[in-house]
């Protein structure tokens, strides 16, 4: 009984981590911001891609949300923006293979570790600053993924979740 107790707490434990990670600057008093914008440099980098929309739809959503104002970048608060930094891990794709024989203490065995392909993916970061020092005061980064082999509307429904779990977090201390 005990045991079983012992593993749906770790199963509830276990569901309550965050997908989110979150750092700030202590010394800022995020009340006194009530209007944003995106940064200039994400706006001007030429062509939209889809996953930028995705994104900065969600952002402007939570904002939103927030009851914030979107105002032209030379008058918000705040400054908004945000990467897709890609990260590369190694993925096993199949099993090993081993065999052994021996008798009491004494054997030989000979193993293959299973096969193993490198992929690359992409980790959501979104950094707020404070328009006027442009310091960042509020920086949220995923330890979801997103990778190429998601469809268009699996990208969309994981940025939103990630995107609204980041801005469940602003501003801190509220939580």
């Amino acid at each position: 009984m005990r045991i079983l107790f012992v593993a749906a707490m770790a199963l509830v434990l276990a569901g309550c981590a965050s997908n989110v990670v979150t750092d700030y600057n202590a010394a800022t008093v995020f009340g006194n911001y009530a209007s944003w914008a995106f940064a200039p440099n994400q706006q001007d980098s030429g062509f939209t891609s889809l996953d930028d929309s995705r994104v900065r739809n969600a952002i402007e959503r939570e904002f939103t949300r927030k009851a914030m104002k979107k105002l032209p970048d030379t008058e918000a608060d705040l400054l908004v923006s945000w990467q897709i930094v890609p990260e590369e891990r190694l993925e096993q794709v199949g099993v090993g293979l081993g065999f052994g024989f021996g008798r009491g203490n004494f054997g030989w065995a000979l193993s293959a570790p299973p096969p193993v392909r490198e992929i690359t993916e992409g980790k959501l970061v979104v950094e707020l600053a404070d328009r006027r020092n442009e310091e960042v005061v509020w920086r949220a980064a995923s330890r979801r993924y997103l990778n190429e082999n998601q469809s268009p509307e699996t990208r969309r429904k994981l940025i939103d979740e990630v995107v609204s779990e980041m801005f469940s977090k602003y501003p801190p201390g509220l939580n």
